[in-house]
């Protein structure tokens, strides 16, 4: 499943299916639909296909949306009162991503633990740190039309938020290709000791790998609260599911040196069409839920074998 070919192969298979089973699949308004559900997943997956090539795994991004979500509202104008801080809301948001992504890079690589334990953990601090931010009043919601109405705005045919995402995919995919950061990734990721020994600081983009990775994060939970218009402190509740999985079978291998960003759009589009076709052909949800997670199972262990002789325990 990691080739493009394969990818793009199966996308147009799950299309024509779709298609078929429902008119309404292959609409304009429901293409528009499919890339603004996508547009989150890509927005993080960008931060995790970083992560993943380098041999480590961040699972924190749901305590990270959650927490960035919550002081973002907060501090913007609110159905709970208070001032608005205007742009000072999206600095506390990014600074508490920065904050627990750099956590997350000083301890895998100061104190040596499996990055799996550690962003699992900062996980639960995320969401802590958004439970004690959103309190037990009422939810609070955005009263700035302008915050909750600008992620779906359609420009140019699509969402901005879908504009968005392509933007961060391009300069994404620029980086780890042409310039020496991306090369870097790729390198720690085959063998991090050779990199190590012909002098590559390998620490610092680690760190800063974990960095990127938390400030995808977070403004993905900003800009998950401008779509509902709301938050809680779960606002990044299921993102993780889309997200690994979509990176590993676009073909980012989990012992790292190998994958792309384009392939993780592919991946993360796929997911997506799969999702909403079964909604539109009336899969009944319990049934959608198992079959997902057949085809993410099957997806995986597909990508996994083809990499069997580099699979190591990330770190």
């Amino acid at each position: 499943m990691g080739e493009p070919f394969a990818l793009i192969g199966a996308l147009l298979v799950l299309i024509a299916i779709f298609s078929l089973l429902n008119p309404r699949f292959a609409t304009l308004v429901n293409l528009q639909n499919i890339l603004s559900q996508a547009s989150l997943p890509l927005i993080i997956g960008i931060g995790a296909t970083f992560v993943i090539l380098i041999g480590s795994i961040d699972l924190s991004v749901e305590g990270v949306m959650g927490a960035a979500g919550v002081s973002f509202v907060l501090l913007s104008a609110n159905s709970r009162g208070g001032h608005d801080f205007g742009i000072w809301a999206w600095v506390s948001a990014i600074a508490i991503g920065i904050a627990l992504g750099a956590v997350n890079g000083l301890i895998v690589t100061r104190i040596k633990l499996p990055s799996f334990i550690v962003t699992f953990g900062m996980w639960f601090v995320g969401l802590g740190i958004a439970t004690i931010l959103y309190g037990t009043d009422a939810l609070p919601s955005l009263t700035n039309d302008s915050l909750t109405t600008w992620v779906s705005h359609i420009a140019f045919l699509f969402p901005n938020v879908v504009w968005l995402a392509t933007a961060l995919l391009i300069v994404a995919a620029l980086v780890l290709r042409f310039t020496v950061f991306g090369r870097a990734a790729l390198a720690i990721g085959n063998n991090e000791e050779i990199a190590r020994s012909n002098g590559m600081p390998v620490n610092k983009h680690k760190v800063t790998i974990f960095v990127i990775a938390g400030v995808l994060s977070a403004l993905a939970g900003i800009l998950a609260a401008m779509q509902l218009g709301a938050v809680s402190n779960n606002v990044g509740s299921g993102y993780l599911f889309i997200t690994i999985p979509a990176v590993v079978i676009g073909g980012t291998a989990l012992s790292g040196g190998k994958g792309g960003m384009l392939q993780t759009a592919l991946g993360v589009v796929l997911l997506t069409v799969l999702n909403n076709g079964l909604v539109l052909a009336g899969v009944s949800p319990n049934y959608q839920t198992a079959l997902s997670g057949a085809i993410l199972v099957a997806a995986i262990v597909a990508a996994a074998w083809s990499q069997r002789g580099r699979l190591r325990i990330a770190k």
